[in-house]
């Protein structure tokens, strides 16, 4: 999907249309520490490991993507839902 880099559309800050620039969202740092590996260490060594003892599914097929919009005029970022899409282009 091709998507221009600078556009018009609705600013929630200053609450009318502005120009917003375009960047995709890349994914943060994670520090390793879930609760749900945590969980999963409490659980015994013997007998069933219970829903942790499950086949996990598999990938989709594509990856839902996140746009962040900056207007141009108040500086502020919002976003809006992500949606999927093999190929992510941004235009002139």
């Amino acid at each position: 999907m091709k998507m221009p880099q600078k556009f018009n559309t609705y600013c929630p800050f200053c609450r009318n249309h502005q120009q917003h620039e375009v960047e995709k969202v890349k994914k943060g740092r994670t520090s390793g520490l879930h609760w749900i590996d945590r969980q999963k260490a409490r659980r015994s060594t013997v007998g069933s490991m219970g829903k942790f003892s499950k086949v996990p599914g598999g990938d989709k097929p594509t990856k839902k993507i996140n746009i962040r919009y900056r207007c141009k005029k108040c500086g502020k970022a919002h976003l809006r839902a992500g949606f999927r899409v093999a190929k992510f282009e941004l235009t002139e």
